[in-house]
């Protein structure tokens, strides 16, 4: 698995797709605004060095990135982590929205136009 100096990768252990990897400081930080501007950077880079090893691995169609900040943003690890998730095509039957089904009453905007 991919790491820098600041940082690694691995795979989650309750994945939401096939390959589904989290991107970890190494220091302890609670969250992404707990990190030093270099531990950022170093994660940004292991999120596309993991997207390759993804795509040599498991040829994913697309991906989801996400962080969450705070229990009320469903944070559960209190650990920062970057959630790098491998998305199949027919993996949902409508994808659109993407993270934005985190509120879902307010995920399905194109409906509403």
């Amino acid at each position: 698995m991919p790491s820098n100096a600041l940082a690694h990768i691995r795979l989650d252990g309750f994945p939401v797709s096939e390959g589904h990897l989290l991107v970890i400081p190494n220091r302890h930080a609670a969250d992404w605004f707990d990190l030093t501007p270099a531990e950022q950077k170093a994660i940004m880079e292991l999120v596309e060095q993991g997207k390759q090893w993804l795509e040599e691995h498991y040829q994913p169609d697309g991906y989801n990135i996400g962080i969450n900040c705070g229990a009320v943003a469903g944070q559960t690890v209190l650990h920062m982590h970057c959630h790098l998730i491998p998305r199949y095509a027919g993996d949902q039957q409508d994808p659109r929205g993407g993270v934005r089904w985190v509120i879902p009453e307010k995920a399905d905007y194109w409906s509403s136009r």
